[in-house]
């Protein structure tokens, strides 16, 4: 599967996500779970869908390990971090110690994935040297 196709996907999964978790909090009335509706709806729905639309119009810039890389950083980090944080909103005690760890590997390997797709992006859309003859 093409790394453009793989990050629109996920994309669209996260905001399904992210709305129906919109949806509960407004239902009930709770919004004590608003950070992780608000990260889930960032980094899950905008991040991952503006990486497949820059994959998808710059195709070169998805070859090689670099972007293979980006890519589960990217997800891993997003799937550490939202449940951590949604244990640690939810003052959930049975896996707070979980949720302390996630709070500092999900958001790093979030960060990571940003520094890498800023890499990739400065890589693809920098100036060609042209060849002298």
């Amino acid at each position: 599967m093409r790394l453009s196709n793989a990050f629109l996907r996920l994309a669209v999964v996260f905001i399904v996500i992210g709305v129906s978790l919109g949806y509960y909090m407004g239902s009930t009335q709770n919004f004590t779970a608003a950070p992780v509706h608000a990260h889930i709806n960032l980094l899950g729905w905008v991040s991952m869908f503006l990486y497949g639309l820059f994959y998808r119009t710059n195709p070169a810039a998805a070859e090689g390990l670099l972007p293979k890389i980006h890519f589960w950083v990217a997800l891993v980090g997003f799937l550490i971090f939202m449940p951590a944080l949604l244990i640690e909103v939810l003052q959930y005690q049975p896996a707070i110690a979980f949720a302390h760890i996630g709070l500092i590997v999900g958001p790093t390997l979030a960060l990571i994935g940003m520094f890498l797709f800023a890499v990739i992006v400065f890589k693809a859309t920098g100036t060609a040297k042209t060849a002298v003859a």
